[in-house]
């Protein structure tokens, strides 16, 4: 199961920022970087298998093809912001890393207002 091995790299990840972090402190960050960037490498196949059937789906119910662009960028946009927050937290920045967040929900907010109008054109329209 890759569950199994995303859990064992981060392990052997912490098990080695420990110890370097007693030695040479400054390379915890660049490892818990890298070890992020592996996981995530690990996952695109799964992430374009996902984003594959999603616009299969989309295409055999007849939705405009915006739409499906518009949730892609927003999922996208939530996995980016959580890994940069959390390498942030990681470098013991809060502020910086709730700043970063605060700025993915804007970009999120402002992403989602199309898709919002034009749900509510479509409930003005089933109403009497």
């Amino acid at each position: 199961m890759e569950i199994f091995q995303i859990a064992g790299i981060g392990i052997i990840a912490t098990i080695l920022i420990i110890i370097l972090k007693q030695t040479r402190p400054e390379f915890t960050l660049l490892v818990s970087i890298v070890t992020g960037v592996i996981i995530f490498a690990y996952l695109l196949p799964k992430l374009s298998y996902v984003i594959d059937t999603i616009s299969s789906l989309s295409s055999r119910v007849n939705v405009d093809i915006s739409y499906f662009d518009t949730l892609i960028k927003i999922i996208g946009i939530a996995y980016i912001v959580e890994f940069a927050s959390q390498i942030c937290r990681d470098a013991g920045q809060d502020a910086i890393a709730m700043k970063v967040e605060l700025g993915g929900k804007v970009i999120i907010m402002v992403l989602a207002i199309p898709v919002l109008l034009a749900l509510l054109d479509l409930i003005i329209k089933i109403l009497p």
